[in-house]
């Protein structure tokens, strides 16, 4: 009802569970590692407990959505059966012939595994899914338990998802149910957002809804009441919302206020437990003292910022000043004998050292990054290590610093010829060049004089790489690129080869940290993103290997 007048094209705080909405904050990415992990880890049961409206059948769905084709999956929602009517209801799910009538846990039990083996031998996993597990009876664990009996010497058959609120790992840390405990090869329990990704989430699923950039419905106060009132789980910020956004449509107001979300927690929780959590409730506190601590680093990350800028700006103009102080030098004192390298500092390298025909330039190149020697063409080679050869037409050092890899630069020499200059590292506006085997320094200013704009690089890639992922492409270059973001996460890798809707979603999240277009599609520009946070790539920051002190490098000019 609401929706039109706040400009959105549907109702952006439905419970319903829609993919479209779908929100992946950190530990959302943890949990749906350590679910992939467990699917791939050979059998087994993986464990994801969590409150009431934190995420998990949101985070089900997007597992589905990531196992790989050949696998097979059984769902039961509703898990108040005996052990007969849950064996009934998972060969129903897998579509497994049984004799009407029947009764019997063996004649159950051995479909099962006859399907099971089955799916082995044409090279198919099977999973089981439980929700709301925590109602399930200790005799039905204990059949459930018995169902991972069914192997191969190699690996369990049956891989079981049990996903329930927590009281479901304190049962199944009781000793009778000991051994199926002992057999959980992942777990993770869901816990509520914190303060940051509760506005986040907030802003995330009012702008699928359709608000327009710049617009503003909830302000900052009411955010961080909703987060009060919330304890961050979204089934309970969803229905907040909700309710204020339609106080405000139906008082007239373009900005929900605090008051209008403890209004709506009023008329959905009650006066007396909305009463209670305004109250001061120990489970409330906390975030609210963290939020505090928050803003108290914010000022102090905004006051080094400004300091650090102004540092920045200094060595701007200083290296601005040794540029000139360099050309003047170099004008006034650096004859033709003299253009010679030596080891004192302060020394001038030769002239002839540092600046490269093609080959050589290539040369020195594949050198920084491979061990192997070129043979032929690099841009040939390249791949085969698993590099790309890229250039760029910029002519300004933003982009070759943006870039942050060792180039190519085109120059043009003196005497009107052109040639080439590998740039190293830059340091404080100073420039470090391939001299042979070793470098030599110059200040950008100066470089600049020398300079004809664009540069050629290498980067690193998957293997097998052609061009641009998104959502939807499958092999093993998406592999690949899982694993490297799993590796960033700190998590194993899942068996994951599709492009999926939440890798999508993680590819955002990190292109937006990193100050990419948002677009979710992995290019090149994301690529080397991701190889430098790994620290896979050759970047722009000083070569210790060469160099110990940058004052011991000689002047290249």
């Amino acid at each position: 009802m609401y929706q039109q007048y706040f400009g959105l094209t549907e109702a952006p705080f439905s419970i319903a569970v829609n993919p479209r909405y779908l929100f992946m904050s950190a530990r959302h990415r943890d949990a749906l590692a350590h679910l992939l992990y467990g699917v791939g880890s050979g059998g087994g049961f993986i464990l994801l407990t969590g409150e009431v409206g934190t995420g998990k059948t949101t985070l089900n769905r997007c597992l589905l959505e990531q196992l790989p084709p050949n696998t097979d999956i059984a769902i039961v929602l509703n898990p108040a059966l005996s052990a007969i009517e849950l064996l009934a209801t998972v060969c129903d799910e897998f579509e497994i012939d049984y004799p009407n009538g029947t009764d019997s846990l063996k004649i159950f039990t051995d479909a099962l595994h006859q399907f099971l083996l089955r799916n082995h031998q044409s090279d198919r996993r099977t999973v089981l899914m439980i929700d709301e597990a925590q109602h399930l009876g200790f005799e039905v664990l204990e059949q459930i338990r018995l169902l991972t009996n069914l192997e191969t010497d190699e690996k369990k058959l049956l891989q079981i998802i049990l996903t329930g609120q927590p009281e479901l790992a304190s049962m199944l840390a009781r000793p009778e149910l000991r051994q199926l405990n002992q057999r959980i090869t992942a777990r993770f329990d869901l816990t509520p957002l914190d303060e940051h990704e509760t506005r986040t989430y907030v802003r995330h699923r009012l702008q699928v809804a359709g608000l327009s950039g710049g617009q503003e419905i909830f302000n900052g106060a009411a955010l961080r009441q909703i987060y009060r009132l919330s304890g961050g789980v979204p089934r309970v910020i969803n229905l907040l919302c909700d309710r204020a956004m339609m106080g405000a449509y139906g008082r007239d107001l373009a900005i929900v206020s605090p008051n209008l979300v403890v209004e709506a927690a009023r008329e959905t929780f009650g006066a007396q437990a909305a009463s209670a959590t305004l109250s001061g409730t120990p489970g409330f506190s906390r975030p609210i003292v963290l939020g505090a601590l928050l803003g108290m680093l914010m000022i102090a990350l905004v006051t080094a910022t400004a300091l650090w800028v102004g540092r920045d700006e200094g060595h701007e103009q200083d290296g601005s000043a040794r540029a000139s102080a360099v050309d003047s030098s170099n004008s006034q004192t650096f004859t033709e004998s003299q253009k010679s390298t030596v080891t004192a500092e302060g020394s001038v390298a030769s002239v002839d050292s540092w600046i490269l025909d093609r080959e050589q330039a290539d040369l020195a190149l594949w050198s920084l990054w491979s061990g192997q020697p070129l043979e032929g063409r690099l841009c040939d080679q390249a791949p085969d290590a698993g590099l790309q050869c890229a250039s760029s037409d910029a002519d300004t050092w933003n982009a070759v610093i943006t870039n942050n890899r060792p180039v190519v630069l085109s120059i043009r020499q003196s005497n009107g010829f052109a040639g080439n200059a590998l740039l190293v590292s830059v340091s404080d506006s100073v420039a470090l060049l391939r001299a042979g085997q070793s470098v030599c320094r110059v200040p950008l200013a100066s470089l600049a004089m020398y300079w004809r704009g664009g540069f050629g690089y290498l980067w690193k890639s998957p293997q097998g790489w052609v061009g641009p992922l998104s959502e939807g492409d499958q092999g093993s270059v998406v592999t690949q690129i899982v694993a490297g973001f799993s590796r960033l996460d700190g998590l194993p890798p899942p068996p994951l080869d599709v492009f999926t809707p939440a890798l999508t979603g993680r590819v955002r999240q990190f292109q937006q940290s990193v100050g990419l277009e948002v677009d979710g599609v992995i290019g090149v520009r994301t690529l080397q993103a991701l190889n430098d946070a790994l620290g896979v790539s050759r970047t722009l920051a000083m070569p210790s290997e060469m160099i110990s002190s940058a004052d011991e490098v000689p002047l290249c000019l």
